[in-house]
């Protein structure tokens, strides 16, 4: 009899966040797109504690109607890779800042803002737009993103046709406390192009942001994103790629900070000899931290590899969700499919959660996943202070020792080299 009432809660919820949005003005193929997106949002309602793939994470403060308040955090740090020679793209509490940003324009790369496509009767985004989001992933609702495709405000559009040597800069600014941003991001790299994304910042005090990545036979796409470390900010995020022959996926995500965050990744490998790698790195302290990591990626062709290594650290009562599936179809022969969540729970009153999952049609295959949760080395720990290692710094090296194998999926040095360098910081911000 539970059933029922829970289904009423999910569709009352559903009918209040709905309420209080306005579909945004475009042309034709968008608003159709946005139309079918509040459709599916109605049929499968938005997500409740007691879903399948959300018994782990509470979503009821990123449903609600009202996002809830989030302190400006001030940083100390100077922004990440201002090193760094990249094309910036800025957005203030969800909104396009043309004054902060660069130029979009660049070699081999086409950039245009969503609301300024959303106007245009023809465009190559109509065919990216939704799509990904809307297909079928395993059995696997995404309300959020979908609702993300049907009432996103602003964003970029994104198509490269060459080997881009400068990075692409997505950075968030939060300014509002109130600030409840719904962004979208629709990236087509072409048949032999190349493109690194950057995204930093925390964006608002509420986020939902859905990226879409069509990449095409020998085509790399490189994703590497650092969210901000507002301490406040709720977040919900959605990546869905489809890649091509030959073509590689790589992305990376640092979590430092944050009351909740979920971030969704759904991968669909079609072209044959494709590669996708998906990593993540979170550091969580206290009970006020709650990082939720959901990846489904389906083999559909041969000879394909995937790898999925997510690494968390956490303490005084922080919390880490891990939730990841391989689905191999029945043609997807010689599938190569990894997949590895760990943990290091630095006290008694941290948690993690974890939902490995395989699901395998094809006979010749190579699957594995594992998952493990451990505390501190006690004999690697005692080596290091054996030779004169003060307890706090050694502890720290074995952190990042522990963190290691999610930033090495990072192609870059020079990123992987700054993302190391802002946990080292954190960790010294956070010693015992």
């Amino acid at each position: 009899m539970a059933l029922p009432q829970v289904n009423k809660v999910k569709q009352d919820a559903t009918d209040a966040r709905l309420a209080g949005m306005e579909m945004p003005d475009g042309a034709a193929w968008i608003t159709e797109a946005r139309t079918e997106a509040v459709n599916r949002v109605q049929a499968m309602g938005l997500p409740h504690a007691r879903d399948e793939y959300w018994k782990f994470t509470k979503p009821a403060s990123l449903v609600q109607p009202e996002p809830e308040a989030a302190a400006l955090f001030h940083n100390d740090e100077g922004p990440l890779w201002d090193d760094l020679d990249r094309l910036k793209v800025v957005f203030v509490d969800g909104v396009f800042d043309a004054e902060a940003s660069d130029d979009l324009a660049g070699e081999g790369l086409e950039i245009e803002r969503l609301a300024d496509v959303a106007t245009k009767d023809i465009h190559w985004a109509k065919d990216l737009y939704g799509q990904l989001e809307a297909g079928e992933h395993g059995y696997t609702p995404r309300p959020l993103a979908a609702l993300n495709t049907a009432f996103a405000t602003d964003g970029v559009v994104i198509r490269v046709s060459g080997k881009v040597s400068k990075p692409v800069n997505l950075i968030y600014l939060h300014k509002s406390e109130t600030s409840d941003a719904i962004l979208h991001h629709c990236v087509k790299v072409e048949e032999g192009a190349e493109v690194t994304l950057l995204e930093t910042g925390p964006a608002a005090a509420r986020f939902n942001k859905v990226l879409e990545v069509d990449v095409a036979d020998s085509a790399a796409f490189h994703h590497v994103r650092v969210q901000g470390r507002d301490h406040e900010r709720r977040a919900v995020t959605g990546i869905f790629g489809r890649l091509g022959t030959e073509s590689t996926f790589k992305s990376f995500t640092l979590t430092m900070n944050g009351v909740l965050t979920r971030n969704e990744c759904v991968l669909e490998l079609t072209g044959d000899d494709a590669v996708a790698h998906v990593a993540g790195a979170c550091v969580g302290d206290g009970t006020d931290f709650h990082h939720d990591d959901t990846v489904f990626i389906t083999h559909d062709a041969v000879n394909c590899e995937s790898r999925q290594v997510f690494k968390k650290v956490l303490r005084n009562g922080a919390v880490g969700v891990f939730q990841g599936k391989i689905l191999v179809k029945e043609d997807a022969q010689k599938t190569d499919g990894y997949q590895i969540s760990q943990s290091l729970l630095l006290d008694e009153d941290a948690q993690f959660l974890a939902k490995p999952e395989l699901e395998i049609y094809a006979d010749d295959v190579a699957c594995s996943h594992g998952s493990t949760s451990g505390a501190i080395d006690e004999e690697a720990l005692y080596y290091l202070r054996s030779r004169g290692v003060p307890m706090q710094q050694a502890t720290d090296l074995l952190v990042l020792a522990f963190l290691a194998e999610a930033l090495d999926e990072i192609a870059d040095d020079s990123l992987s080299e700054a993302i190391y360098a802002r946990l080292e910081g954190w960790l010294e911000r956070h010693a015992s």
